[in-house]
């Protein structure tokens, strides 16, 4: 016997603000706390006051970006399915979809972690370690490659558990692990003298105690969550519309590993101070970004559900409380960051010309932060109701084609700061793209479409 279906209550019933607010802030907050622990990595790492380091360690931003890549093909195709089928009511096939994504996880968690460690220095190579910051990269890369399974995992059950409605329980999530992370970097770093290795094995535990907490929810609290492997078996249609989302979201994320290491090579030959500045303004560019994607994919339960159930009125009045909600904190942000941009980089470190360096890259990264809301929204409701392909149109639009033709033209032309605005330019290019590919799936789509008169 099922329980009672409470989250039919909170996606149909409930006001709009209240539901959407219930379901966003939890997400918000715990992207802050991801933030919040990663600055810190780079905040004890700065203490060391060397920025050959600093930039070794801003070097491997984008395997985390990769890990998250591999983590979202199945949290984001698991869950926006699972929320489909929610809206549905087809509660046991939705149990084993969970349980399939979650095995799934794990496993190719294991492949990943020996693809990373086999082709280490390579991999090292193409992300831009020179040989100043190769031996620190190096000392940082080698835990996150052996811990990616611990960290790929807990992407998983972070979405699938905001899809029953367990949203606090995927904050606390979030939170156990920032704790952890939190308390072991001082210890590690500088009282067991570990240095970037520390700062990375730091991060590796805190994920681990993250996927602890969620392993005992899923077998503890949630019904109509399973990690029983007898229960993985899917259909090849389960399969298909769990990597259809799954894939292009991956690739979605995949594409911002791409981005900042295009970024990174293209700042390269203005040297490592820039390198460093621009790895500390990407950490504090994070804290506006993360709270948008709180706002724009936290919504993701509510669009599925209300797609899934066939609810035209719900659906789009959540999209337009979105959109809406992206635009105000979008600009509210970019507006005080901008003006407290120099003494938010100046928490990391104590150099001028750092701190000169990275706080005009952070003016500039935030310049575009409408924009980038506006295409976090539109991605979302693609990924919602199963239009992967126009999620990751947008993504290789954004940190693909856009991005990289940008770099080339812009930089030829301006330089250095050529290279710093081609980001918030692809934002705009990529906000016009998800308006006309929005209104092309609106009017083809049988329950977005409006009806006639």
């Amino acid at each position: 016997m099922h329980q009672k279906d409470s989250t039919a209550f909170n996606f149909e019933s409930a006001p709009l603000a209240r539901t959407f607010f219930r379901f966003t802030l939890p997400v918000v907050l715990a992207g802050l706390i991801s933030v919040a622990y990663n600055m810190v990595d780079t905040y004890f790492i700065a203490l060391t006051g060397n920025t050959t380091l600093i930039a070794g360690v801003s070097l491997i931003s984008p395997v985390f970006t990769l890990l998250i890549a591999i983590g979202d093909v199945w949290g984001l195709g698991g869950s926006s399915y699972i929320s489909r089928l929610f809206g549905e009511k087809k509660y046991d096939q939705a149990k084993k979809i969970s349980s399939f994504v979650y095995w799934g996880s794990l496993l190719f968690g294991v492949l990943v972690a020996v693809l990373l460690l086999g082709f280490q220095r390579p991999i090292l190579r193409l992300l831009g370690a020179s040989t100043d910051t190769l031996s620190y990269a190096q000392s940082y890369y080698f835990y996150i490659a052996l811990g990616a399974p611990l960290m790929i995992f807990p992407l998983v059950p972070n979405n699938t558990l905001r899809a029953e409605g367990f949203t606090t329980a995927s904050l606390f999530g979030t939170i156990i692990g920032a704790i952890v992370n939190i308390i072991l970097d001082p210890v590690l770093i500088f009282g067991l003298g570990l240095g970037a290795s520390g700062a990375a094995i730091a991060t590796v535990v805190g994920n681990a105690s993250t996927d602890l907490f969620y392993l005992y929810y899923i077998t503890r609290k949630s019904q109509r969550m399973s990690i029983d492997h007898r229960l993985m078996k899917i259909s090849g249609r389960d399969l298909l519309m769990v990597l259809s989302i799954g894939i292009p979201g991956g690739l979605t994320n995949l594409m911002s590993s791409f981005a900042g290491t295009l970024l990174n090579r293209s700042i390269l030959p203005y040297g490592t101070d820039a390198i460093a500045a621009l790895g500390i303004a990407n950490k504090v560019n994070m804290i506006t970004i993360m709270v948008m994607v709180g706002f724009g994919f936290g919504a993701q339960p509510l669009i599925g559900y209300a797609y899934g159930a066939k609810n035209r009125e719900r659906l789009s009045a959540v999209i337009r409380f979105n959109l809406l909600m992206e635009s105000v904190v979008s600009l509210s942000l970019m507006a005080i960051i901008m003006l407290f941009s120099r003494p938010l980089i100046r928490i990391f470190i104590g150099q001028e010309d750092i701190i000169k360096y990275g706080a005009g890259m952070l003016r500039i990264l935030q310049s575009g932060m409408l924009f980038q809301g506006i295409v976090l929204v539109i991605t979302c409701v693609f990924q919602s109701i199963g239009r992967g392909s126009g999620a990751l149109l947008l993504s290789i639009g954004r940190q693909g084609v856009f991005l990289y033709l940008l770099i080339k033209i812009l930089s030829s032309a301006f330089g250095y700061y050529g290279v710093l605005f081609s980001q918030p330019v692809s934002d705009i290019l990529t906000a016009a793209l998800a308006a006309l590919l929005y209104l092309f799936y609106s009017n083809k789509d049988p329950v977005m479409k409006k009806k006639a008169e």
